[in-house]
């Protein structure tokens, strides 16, 4: 997975993910008065609306940046309707050649984190018949419970060729809460680091990096120095650019020297550009993904300061 997705960086020029995390105040009137035609205002118009607003974005982005993150929250809270459309979403995303990180943070242990990990990044069998759920690439995970909570994703990473990203520094407000807490002579979130890295190390790929990487936000230029040290060859799926107040200039401790070793992630900057006062008077609301276009276009274009 980790080769593939660095092979993909390389190909695009763009060490990007599209977060994609729709909301209905970013669904374009059009769809969405076309979804209540049919459906009502009911959880199944808002399912509807939200796979073809992805898929016209995908239709759009999947040439210029590697990978999508569909944050499951967004779809779960409209019930099996909304998980339906996350999973049409993922696998349409994968029949346009993106590779998916399931942004769904679990935390469980023992059989319960053996199902998530067979749901999410493996296979579940059904008594000889073997399936695949959910077809993501990698997923975020928080470790907050402990190693045996990560170890059965780990076993699937091994088999399957799949990836985790794992909390460390999160890009919110409070997140040093519990993040900063010293925990003997260093922050939590760097204990956290030392940790991944450890496990990481069973699943390199051909390029030196591990199959294991984390999340390391934006918002904390300052940590990401020093957990770079401590995981260098750890991939960072960096949140908190762009809408979250993170400019290009915040992340050039998060690349290693080789300009590899992060990918970073923009949500509603790319998927309702469209709202945006840059992009108002160029692109009609029925033109909403030409605008999420050229926002991925233009965040290439920034990241080119720090990553090359």
């Amino acid at each position: 997975m980790i080769d593939q997705l660095i092979e993909k960086i390389e190909k695009t020029g763009a060490p990007i993910v599209v977060g994609l995390d729709p909301n209905l105040c970013f669904i374009p009137k059009h769809i969405k008065e076309e979804a209540f035609e049919c459906y009502g205002r009911t959880p199944k118009a808002v399912a509807e609306a939200f796979y073809r607003f992805n898929k016209e974005i995908i239709d759009e982005i999947y040439d210029i940046v590697p990978a999508v993150k569909p944050q499951i929250a967004m779809y779960e809270q409209y019930g099996y309707l909304g998980i339906e459309a996350y999973i049409k979403t993922v696998d349409y995303a994968k029949q346009k050649g993106l590779m998916v990180i399931g942004d769904i943070k679990r935390s469980d242990i023992a059989s319960t984190a053996e199902a998530y990990a067979n749901g999410h990044i493996g296979e579940i069998e059904i008594e000889g018949s073997r399936h695949t759920v959910f077809n993501h690439d990698a997923i975020t995970l928080n470790p907050y419970l402990g190693v045996d909570s990560i170890e059965p994703y780990i076993e699937n990473c091994r088999k399957l060729d799949k990836g985790l990203f794992i909390l460390v520094r999160t890009s919110n407000p409070n997140s040093g809460e519990f993040q900063n807490l010293d925990v003997g002579g260093e922050k939590l979130c760097e204990r956290v680091g030392r940790s991944v890295h450890q496990w990481g190390g069973v699943v390199i790929g051909k390029r030196g990096y591990s199959a294991i990487g984390a999340v390391v936000g934006a918002t904390h230029p300052e940590d990401a120095k020093t957990l770079r040290k401590i995981m260098p060859n750890n991939f960072f799926l960096v949140p908190g650019y762009g809408a979250q107040g993170a400019k290009a200039e915040d992340l050039k401790d998060y690349f290693n020297k080789d300009g590899l070793g992060a990918i970073v992630n923009s949500s509603r900057g790319i998927i309702a550009a469209y709202k945006d006062e840059r992009y108002k008077n160029r692109f009609t609301e029925e033109a909403f993904a030409l605008a999420s276009r050229e926002a991925a276009a233009e965040m290439k274009k920034d990241l080119e300061k720090v990553w090359r």
